[in-house]
């Protein structure tokens, strides 16, 4: 049978459920914080140029509640951010200077110079962003530059084609801008780079630490300068499927320092710190979206009709991306029904699972989607007027926060002018 456990019972969710009705996204904080030091256990080995262990920037994007950010901030983690909001998001929480690692992408100036105002490490996307940083708010003391690849990596379905990318400078133009901005003056050097997305393959995951690494030593060579640090990016992947297998950190780690070993110490580079900046596997095994069944209908196929609906996770609609779902107090139940689950939106792909073997639903039945804590709640929008569902958060003492109040018909019309509706002629 496949089975995915959750964090609580079903008597739970009811009595939680007579307070914050569904659909709402909640949090497993113990998980999260022994997922965090999981992480840091493996990469103890790292030490860098003042005696820095790793870090893990944890990305902003894939879970944006400042309750879940001071978690991770008292577990060591800083924040990896590409916004205003995120870089402001941030601050209100207490992550300053080279806590955040602020990577550009199509960025406006007033975000270069929010990020700079901040103390952030800015690891810029294009070659061409050097001069606009130059001219909006100076060159800072520390640079970072994203490198792509190209055709010397494979991607992933989510991510594309390294080719195909918007993001990063090639071979050639990254040598060149570690080379102009140590003519500006640059003292101090990062290298990032992000090629793929959910990777649960261990052997693709060294092997880009390898590339960097090899990268790190031909920069020196033909330019000349020393590195401080190396950002692995994130993309490590979570089983989503039962028979799914967690990447293991440990393993993980002694592949990167294997290169590490032969590369950066081999070439006598070291220190060089590393981090990475990791999201998904830091909090998505352990968010849960708790919903309710409205209907059962039975047409061509069978449907399950819930009160949640993709606008509470777009991934399944988005990517076809599978979320596992468990029925709360059928567990043991054989799952000897196959359903569309879907939601109201009038969308006929707003379906959070297609063709799925279920146990025999019934209209009132909680189901519990599993592997929300990243890009669910966050990717929600309002198509249809659909409301954002509440965060909530499970303390390790049973308690429940909510972390997130659901919206409310009033938030929803709050930034629509109506005052000039009355003489509007269309």
């Amino acid at each position: 049978m496949n089975v995915k456990k959750v964090p609580f019972s079903k008597e739970q969710i009811q009595k939680i459920i007579e307070k914050y009705p569904t659909p709402f996204h909640i949090y497993d904080e113990k998980a999260i914080r022994d997922n965090a030091r999981k992480l840091y256990r493996a990469f103890s080995w790292v030490k860098g140029k003042n005696n820095e262990g790793f870090k893990n920037f944890f990305a902003v994007k894939a879970c944006p509640n400042p309750y879940i950010l001071k978690i991770l901030k008292e577990e060591g983690m800083g924040t990896d951010c590409s916004s205003l909001p995120e870089l402001m998001l941030s601050e209100k929480v207490g992550i300053t200077g080279e806590e955040i690692m602020f990577s550009s992408n199509d960025t406006p100036n007033e975000e270069f110079v929010k990020a700079k105002q901040l103390g952030a490490i800015i690891n810029l996307d294009d070659i061409s962003f050097i001069e606009r940083l130059e001219k909006t708010d100076g060159i800072p003391d520390l640079i970072c530059f994203r490198y792509n690849p190209g055709p010397i990596k494979e991607g992933s379905e989510i991510i594309g084609n390294p080719v195909e990318a918007k993001y990063g400078l090639t071979r050639e133009q990254i040598i060149e801008a570690y080379r102009i901005m140590k003519e500006k003056g640059v003292k101090r050097f990062g290298l990032h780079t992000m090629v793929v997305s959910n990777m649960s393959n261990i052997n693709y995951l060294i092997d880009t630490a390898k590339m960097l690494f090899e990268l790190i030593v031909e920069v020196h060579e033909k330019v000349g300068i020393e590195f401080e640090f190396v950002n692995l990016g994130g993309g490590v992947g979570i089983p989503y499927k039962p028979e799914d297998k967690p990447v293991d950190y440990d393993v993980f780690s002694k592949g990167v320092k294997k290169y590490y070993d032969k590369l950066i110490v081999g070439n006598k580079l070291d220190p060089i710190r590393v981090v990475m900046e990791c999201g998904r596997a830091v909090t998505g095994p352990y968010g849960f979206l708790v919903m309710k069944v409205r209907h059962v209908t039975h047409k061509y196929r069978d449907f399950v009709g819930t009160d949640a609906c993709s606008a509470n996770l777009m991934r399944p609609l988005l990517y076809g991306a599978y979320h596992h779902i468990t029925v709360l107090g059928k567990e043991s139940q054989p799952c000897d029904h196959v359903y569309d689950v879907v939601g109201s939106l009038c969308e006929n792909n707003d379906k959070l699972a297609i063709q799925r073997k279920l146990p025999k639903i019934e209209v009132g039945d909680i189901l519990v989607q599993h592997d929300t804590g990243a890009h669910g709640h966050a990717m929600g929008f309002n198509y249809n007027g659909k409301l954002r569902s509440a965060e909530l958060l499970l303390r390790p003492d049973g308690e429940i926060l909510q972390i997130r109040r659901a919206e409310t018909v009033d938030d929803y019309f709050s930034t629509l002018d109506f005052s000039g509706l009355k003489n509007f002629r269309g």
